[in-house]
């Protein structure tokens, strides 16, 4: 059994023993509560404090990979530019879909409320800043008490002026910079790789809580949760199709064949990298030249997370609309950008991982509590099916695109080497 599938047990298990005591031993909840509680929270405590090291971390070696890509050739480059405006469209789609989700099928009344109670302790941020308090507060006097202190904006941003700044220095500083970098990236995942082990038993604690509290309005909340989520995936994968017929100038009957295999293998194994072989043969079998398909497949796979960026707004919307958090359209656009950002820094990590790591900032831009996520996480298997997909049409989308204008441009001494070799 996998470590998702363990988690997502642990969790149906949980919402089980507590609803049971809920329903049928009301007076063992005071008890169950005061035990599982702390060790829900404990579990929960040790995954947010390796956020902070983790996003910077990443966002600096990202930046990185991704100005030396660019600097690698011109298809590189090209792949480059249509996976960042891929990015931006996800996150702008989830900033408009979600509210607009959630208020043609709001949650159901009585598991907001109920979920809130359970989870009492876990206060929004507090009131909306006024515009220009928000503006003042992206750049802090001091970055360090800003990181302490979750402010997470500030902290995204810091890294992104340094990761911009580490790209202009001497080559022999910035490989010791990035490779420091790269260790403390490393260590992190190699600590959540822990903390995820013993999930389950974190997960079910916090489920047996939530569900002593609230009976079954948890389970209610939680489909609810799912089917909001994967919706604005479905949505956002659905535009790979007219991007891979006007940018790709491919039929559509065709793309449709081509990527149906590719679909299966996502869905089954719910890993872009497994998926890689397949989308290599579908862009051939397409018409793609295997010089371009062997440069712009491997970057889509390492960059681009198509619906991460919606996916994870919508997560972060969902949690400020569960606890009735007011988003001001300032606010709101930070958090999109965040979600550009950390889904750009969070490329090839695992579900649980890049769950947490993606959305704890977006959330902190929000001013929504980041407990929630704990609980969330355990039912991420069941979206990560639609990001996978999503992810992977996308990637063939982009490589069409990608192929088809470089059809139009000049061949550079770097692309022709690459044919040279191909051929």
């Amino acid at each position: 059994m996998s470590q998702s599938s363990r988690i997502l047990l642990s969790l149906i298990l949980g919402l089980a023993v507590g609803a049971a005591l809920a329903g049928w031993a009301p007076g063992a909840v005071a008890l169950t509560v005061e035990i599982a509680g702390p060790i829900g929270t404990a579990w929960l405590n040790a995954l947010q404090m390796t956020v902070l090291p983790l996003v910077f971390s990443l966002l600096v070696t990202g930046i990185a990979a991704t100005a030396e890509a660019a600097r690698s050739g011109a298809v590189a480059a090209r792949a480059i530019g249509v996976i960042l405006c891929v990015m931006v469209f996800s996150a702008v789609m989830a900033a408009i879909l979600t509210p607009l989700f959630l208020n043609l099928a709001p949650m159901p009344a009585a598991s907001g409320v109920a979920l809130r109670a359970a989870l009492a302790g876990t206060a929004p941020a507090g009131p909306v800043q006024p515009l220009g308090e928000f503006l003042v507060g992206m750049v802090p006097s001091n970055v360090v008490a800003a990181a302490a202190n979750g402010g997470f904006l500030s902290l995204i941003l810091f890294a992104l002026v340094f990761a911009f700044a580490l790209a202009r220095i001497a080559p022999e500083p910035r490989a010791l910079l990035i490779t420091f970098f790269s260790a403390i990236r490393d260590t992190m995942l190699v600590v959540i790789g822990w903390i995820i082990w013993i999930a389950p038993i974190g997960v079910f604690a916090l489920a047996v809580t939530v569900a002593a509290k609230t009976g079954t309005a948890a389970v209610g909340a939680l489909l609810h949760y799912i089917v909001t989520v994967s919706s604005v995936g479905v949505v956002v994968s659905l535009f790979a199709f007219p991007i891979a017929i006007l940018g790709g100038r491919i039929a559509l009957t065709r793309f449709v064949r081509g990527a149906a295999p590719v679909l299966a293998v996502a869905m089954s194994t719910q890993s872009s990298l497994a998926s890689l072989p397949a989308m290599l043969r579908s862009s051939e079998d397409m018409g793609v030249p295997v010089a371009t398909s062997g440069v712009v497949l491997p970057i889509a796979v390492a960059m681009l997370r198509a619906t991460g960026p919606a996916m994870n707004l919508a997560v972060a919307v969902y949690v400020a609309n569960w606890f009735g958090v007011e988003v001001s359209f300032a606010t709101l656009c930070a958090a999109t950008a965040v979600a550009v950002l950390t889904s750009l820094g969070s490329v090839s990590l695992p579900g649980q991982i890049s769950f947490i790591g993606a959305i704890a900032p977006i959330a902190v831009t929000l001013g929504v509590p980041v407990a929630p996520l704990g609980l969330l996480v355990a039912v991420e298997t069941i979206p990560d099916i639609f990001r996978t997909m999503g992810n992977v049409v996308m990637d063939l989308a982009v490589t069409l695109t990608v192929s088809a204008r470089g059809a139009l441009a000049p061949m550079s001494s770097a692309d022709a080497l690459l044919q040279d070799r191909a051929g």
